[in-house]
């Protein structure tokens, strides 16, 4: 637990609202005025939301063993269609031309 000592929801939200307070003199100062902080206090509003229900849903996301994992790529590797990609070296498949002079056809 003590890798997880200050982070936090918090903190995540402070990092991602950070940009915002830089930019909001910015917006003031512009000639847009009352306009431009609306539309920047309605970004900031969104984008806390966003990511607070990020952070929620991360949080209620179940761990998932390491054991289903491996189980997942297993079987994703058993259904895997392309032949050539399993064994190139198995019975009654040709090896590729060996390199060597180039042909006519090819040459430019």
């Amino acid at each position: 637990m003590s890798g997880t000592m200050g982070r936090g929801p918090g903190r995540a939200v402070a990092f991602l609202l950070a940009p915002l307070f830089f930019l909001l003199p910015l917006a003031l100062l512009d000639t847009g005025g009352l306009t431009t902080a609306v539309a920047l206090a309605a970004t900031a509003a969104a984008g806390s939301a966003l990511a607070l229900c990020t952070l929620i849903a991360a949080g209620r996301a179940p761990a998932v063993p390491p054991t289903r994992i491996r189980t997942a790529i297993r079987d994703r590797a058993r259904r895997t269609a392309f032949l050539p990609q399993r064994d190139p070296d198995a019975r009654g498949r040709r090896r590729p031309r060996a390199p060597g002079r180039t042909l006519p056809a090819t040459a430019a």
